[in-house]
C-alpha cells in the first residue's frame, strides 16, 4: 500500500500533473510550491461562483447558496472600498461562527485587505492588545464582542465598527451589518500572491499573542495540500486493490462539513471552510459545541465530514443520541489541534457503516496542515500524523540545528510555500522562529522509513487544552502582576476530556496573603476563560530550578497531585 502511495504521489506532482510541484522564490528563499494552485484567495473565491444554487452556508434555519453568498460578498467588498480600505489595510473580525464571518472574510481578501482573526474568547484587555497591534481600519463584531469593546473603545482603533446580530442600540460610529448588503459589484483588484491575507493570533511564548502573517500563496497551497492528500490516498487504495467505500446515499453526495471549531483558527477556516468551498460543499455552522446538537445537524443536513478536536469526536461517539440519529452520511470523523489517539481511531474504524478516520498535523504558522493521515493508512499507523505534504521539505534537528540520524527524534523543521511571512510587528520573534526559510515547529518528531511522522514530544513551553495552544509564559506574566506572587510555574496536567488542563504552582511573597479563588479571579480578569488555571497549588518552599535557574516543570508535574490542588 505504501509503494502504491509513493507511485500516486509522484504521478500527481509531476510536470503537467494536477498537483505539479516545483521550486519558486518567496521572500528571497527557494521553496517548494504547488505550481497549479490559485495565485490568490480572490481567484479561489471567484472560482466558487460556478457552484451557483448549491447550498453553501447553513446556520440554524438560515441558508445561503453560492449565488447569494457571492452577491453579498461583492456588496461588502464594495462597501469596504467606499470606507477607504485599500490592499494591505486590516479588517478585524470578532464573533462566533456566524455566516457573516465567512462573508466578511471573502470580501476582505478579495480586495487585497487583510483579515485579522480575533479570538472570540478574548477579554477586553486581550482585544485591546490585538486591536492596537493590528490597527485595523474596520472591526466587525457580534453583540458579545461589542460589549467587551465598549470599555476600551476610546483607546483602540478602528474608527468604524460593523455590528453583527446586535439587538442593543449601537454606539457612535457603528453600523449594522445589514446596511452593507446592497446591489454592488465586486471591485477590481490585483493581488500579490505573497501579500498578507490574514493575521491569525497565536499565543506567544513571551507573554502577548503574536499575529501570524498568512499570505495568499500560503493559504492556497494549504488548500492544495488538503485536496492532494485525499486524491493521493484514494488513488493508492484503488491501485492496491482495496475495496472502495460503499456509495453515499443520494442525499449525501454534496460534500457537507460541520464546522465545530472557531473560524479564527486555521483548522476551521483554512482546512474546513476553504476545502468545502473549493468542492462546492455545504458548510454547517454551530453557535457553540454541543454533541447532541451536532448529531441533530448531521442527520438533518446529511453531513459527510465531521472534524474538530479529538474531544469532540469522543463526545459525539459517547452521546446517548448516537444510535437514535441517522449518521449514515458520514464519510469521515477526524480532527486536529491535538493527538487523535489510537483507541479513538479503532473506535471509529470498528463502527458499522462507511465512516473512516482522518487526522493531520499543522500550525497557524504553516497556514494549516503539514501532514495528513486517514483511512487505511491511519488504521495501519494510528500513532502517526502522516507524511509531509509535497510543498514542504522537512528535517528533524538537534538543539544545535544539526540533522539527527534517520529514524531518531529531533525537533521538526519545515520549509515550503505554506510557511507564514513572519509575525506582525515582531521581527525578533520571526527571526527566532524561522531560519533561512525553515520554520521551527517546537515539536519533537520521528520520521519513519515510509516518510510518515510521529509527534513524540513538545519542545515549546505550552499546554494544549482542547485544541487551544496555551503558552505558559502568558499565564505566568498575568500571575506575576499579582502583588502576592513571588514565584509561579505553569504546566499541563493530563485530562481525559481535553488532553491537558492548565496547572500552576505558586509561591507567595513573605507577609502576603492569597487564596486559590483570588488567584483564579485575578487571571479571569486578564485572560480568556480557557487560559485560567484549573489546578492551583500554593507552596511554601521555593520552586525547583535547574543549573540555569529555570524552573524544572517536569519535576513539579511528577510531584504535584491534582487531587491536592485548589
Amino acid at each position: 500500500m505504501y509503494d502504491e502511495l509513493r507511485t500516486a504521489w509522484d504521478e500527481l506532482t509531476s510536470p503537467g500533473a494536477p498537483f505539479e510541484v516545483g521550486e519558486i522564490e518567496v521572500r528571497g528563499i527557494r521553496v517548494r510550491a504547488f505550481l497549479t494552485a490559485p495565485t490568490s484567495l480572490r481567484e479561489f473565491w471567484l472560482g466558487s461562483r460556478a457552484h451557483g444554487s448549491a447550498d453553501y452556508l447553513v446556520y440554524e434555519d438560515e441558508r445561503w447558496d453560492y449565488d447569494r453568498a457571492h452577491r453579498e460578498v461583492a456588496s461588502i467588498a464594495a462597501w469596504l472600498v467606499e470606507q477607504g480600505v485599500v490592499p494591505g489595510d486590516r479588517v478585524a473580525i470578532a464573533m462566533r461562527n456566524y455566516p457573516e464571518w465567512l462573508l466578511l472574510y471573502w470580501a476582505t481578501v478579495s480586495i487585497g485587505a487583510v483579515v485579522v482573526g480575533m479570538n472570540a474568547w478574548w477579554t477586553s484587555d486581550e482585544m485591546q492588545f490585538a486591536l492596537r497591534d493590528a490597527s485595523p481600519k474596520i472591526l466587525a463584531c457580534d453583540e458579545e464582542r461589542l460589549a467587551r469593546l465598549l470599555p476600551i473603545r476610546d483607546d483602540v482603533p478602528p474608527s468604524t465598527v460593523v455590528a453583527v446580530r446586535c439587538a442593543t442600540p449601537l454606539p457612535p460610529n457603528a453600523v449594522p451589518f445589514a446596511s452593507l448588503i446592497t446591489d454592488r459589484e465586486l471591485p477590481e483588484c490585483t493581488i500579490d500572491p505573497d501579500a498578507d491575507a490574514c493575521l491569525f493570533y497565536t499565543s506567544g511564548t513571551t507573554g502577548r499573542p503574536k499575529g501570524a502573517q498568512l499570505t495568499h500563496r500560503s493559504c492556497t497551497n494549504n488548500l492544495y495540500s488538503v485536496v492532494f492528500w485525499g486524491t493521493a490516498q484514494a488513488r493508492a487504495r484503488k491501485s492496491a486493490g482495496q475495496r472502495p467505500p460503499a456509495e453515499a446515499p443520494q442525499a449525501a453526495r454534496q460534500m457537507c462539513n460541520l464546522l465545530t471549531t472557531p473560524l479564527f483558527h486555521v483548522t476551521a477556516n483554512n482546512c474546513g471552510a476553504h476545502t468545502g468551498t473549493a468542492s462546492g460543499g455545504k458548510l454547517v455552522l454551530m453557535y457553540k459545541w454541543d454533541a447532541g446538537e451536532a448529531l441533530r445537524l448531521i442527520e438533518r443536513e446529511r453531513v459527510t465530514t465531521f472534524g474538530g478536536v479529538p474531544t469532540m469526536a469522543r463526545e459525539l461517539l459517547a452521546h446517548p443520541d448516537l444510535e437514535r440519529r441517522d449518521t449514515s452520511s458520514l464519510n469521515l470523523i477526524g480532527g486536529g489541534g491535538a493527538k487523535f489517539q489510537s483507541d479513538l481511531v479503532r473506535t471509529v474504524e470498528s463502527r458499522p457503516g462507511r465512516t473512516r478516520t482522518n487526522t493531520g498535523y499543522g500550525l497557524t504558522e504553516t497556514s494549516g496542515i503539514i501532514t495528513a493521515n486517514s483511512g487505511d493508512f491511519l488504521a495501519d499507523k494510528p500513532e502517526s500524523v502522516g507524511p509531509v505534504m509535497p510543498c514542504f521539505e522537512a528535517r528533524c534537528v538537534d538543539d544545535e540545528g544539526h540533522d539527527v540520524e534517520p529514524g531518531q527524534p529531533g525537533e521538526l523543521w519545515v520549509k515550503g510555500a505554506q510557511v507564514i511571512a513572519g509575525y506582525w510587528n515582531r521581527p525578533d520573534a520571526t527571526a527566532e522562529a524561522i531560519t533561512a526559510g525553515w520554520f521551527h515547529t517546537g515539536d519533537v518528531a520521528v520520521i519513519d522509513s515510509d516518510g510518515f511522522i510521529e509527534i513524540v514530544d513538545r519542545k515549546k513551553d505550552m499546554v494544549l487544552r482542547g485544541g487551544e495552544n496555551v503558552y505558559c509564559s502568558e499565564i505566568e506574566s498575568a500571575l506575576f502582576d499579582h502583588p502576592a506572587v513571588a514565584e509561579c510555574a505553569v504546566f499541563g496536567v493530563p485530562d481525559d476530556r481535553l488532553g491537558e488542563e492548565v496547572g500552576v504552582a505558586i509561591v507567595m511573597r513573605e507577609g502576603t496573603a492569597g487564596t486559590v479563588a483570588a488567584f483564579r479571579e485575578h487571571c479571569a480578569g486578564r485572560l480568556a476563560a480557557y487560559k485560567v488555571p484549573r489546578y492551583i497549588w500554593i507552596l511554601r518552599e521555593a520552586l525547583p530550578r535547574n543549573a540555569n535557574g529555570k524552573f524544572v516543570k517536569r519535576e513539579l508535574r511528577s510531584q504535584l497531585d491534582p487531587a491536592d490542588a485548589g
